[in-house]
């Protein structure tokens, strides 16, 4: 059984980086090729041409087709082929696999299952995304060498930013003010407030108050890999869940696409956007860095915990705080095995994981 969600819109490039030259990547264990047409348009093949598995990617476009570069089968945007140079007869089942691609945000969003689904389900919409009064930053992105499934669990755990981020979004209460976690059919969120403490280092220079703050944290992961971090910040007294919106409040939203490369390594995208200051770009610069260098941080934990979570030679201890992470696995194993068992033509409703 595949490991991954086949049937989902995952972020395979931020835009700018896909021009009219042949780019080679990997998504879900399939090696694709990237590049766009004159007009502009994103195309992603099957990186591998049939006669020898030759990637296309080492070879070259001419206009808007893809010709290999060891006999100069071609290939058009569809994946059909369209000229055998060698000889008269095209083979008639040259071809490789297109995929469905779309520019949105700023990224580049790729369909690795059944191209009909990709029809019918839409891109996520970013709230805001559209609102002159928020501003939303370019793309930024980090290649992580762990398993996707580690980067959704630390998206799901709001306590690591005590350990892990100390000096960026660690503060007060971090460490063990109770979560609260709910469900519904897109994925998990847990999150909570914490009351009276001061910003922590990241968010001090962005509030609009002075003094003390009542901070929200909410962490969600939609399927199969989709992360929204939102922080709100109002002036002590005035946040929890009865808050009056008002000019003082402070929101971040973090909107972290994971995209796995294989078993073993991640591709990670992110937005941030915030409802002050569309125009200062001295805060928006401030605000990429801050965050990348935070997300370092993750990376470099996650690393670590990837390699040491595959000794199975000794124990490994849960935590009530993986409540929600182990909610959102189980649900997502649920629909993988679902998928799988569509594919193959069994029942899933006869699978044990089946919901």
């Amino acid at each position: 059984m595949s490991n991954f969600l086949n049937n989902a819109w995952y972020v395979v490039s931020l835009s700018p980086d896909v021009a009219h030259t042949l780019k080679p990547v990997r998504v879900l264990g399939e090696a694709i090729v990237l590049y766009r047409k004159q007009d502009g348009t994103p195309v992603a093949l099957e990186d591998a041409c049939p006669h020898r598995k030759l990637p296309l990617s080492m070879g070259r476009i001419k206009n808007d087709a893809v010709e290999c570069g060891y006999h100069g089968l071609t290939f058009d945007c569809s994946g059909k082929c369209i000229d055998a140079a060698t000889q008269e007869r095209i083979p008639p089942f040259a071809k490789v696999r297109s995929y469905p691609v779309r520019d949105r945000y700023g990224l580049l969003w790729i369909w690795m299952g059944d191209p009909q689904r990709a029809a019918t389900q839409d891109i996520y919409e970013i709230e805001h995304h559209d609102n002159p009064a928020w501003n939303l930053t370019g793309g930024d992105s980090l290649l992580c060498k762990c398993n996707y499934l580690w980067l959704v669990d630390n998206l799901l755990d709001p306590s690591h930013v005590a350990w892990v981020h100390r000096t960026s979004f660690g503060g007060a209460g971090t460490d063990d003010t109770p979560l609260q976690v709910a469900d519904d059919a897109h994925g998990v969120v847990c999150s909570r407030w914490i009351n009276g403490q001061p910003p922590p280092p990241f968010y001090a220079p962005l509030v609009k108050f002075k003094g003390l703050a009542d901070r929200y944290q909410h962490y969600e992961v939609r399927f199969p890999s989709l992360a929204i971090n939102k922080g709100i910040y109002a002036p002590a007294g005035n946040g929890g869940h009865g808050m009056v919106e008002g000019a003082d409040i402070y929101r971040m939203v973090s909107y972290n696409f994971l995209t796995p490369v294989d078993e073993d390594s991640t591709l990670y995208f992110w937005l941030q956007h915030r409802n002050t200051d569309p125009h200062d770009a001295d805060i928006t610069r401030r605000a990429a860095v801050g965050a990348k260098a935070a997300f370092e941080e993750d990376r470099v934990i996650l690393e670590a915990v990837h390699k040491g979570m595959k000794n199975r030679s000794t124990q490994t201890t849960g935590l009530l705080l993986d409540a929600a992470a182990n909610r959102f696995r189980k649900r997502l194993a649920e629909m993988i095995a679902a998928e799988s068992a569509t594919l193959s033509g069994a029942d899933p409703t006869l699978s044990p994981t089946a919901s």
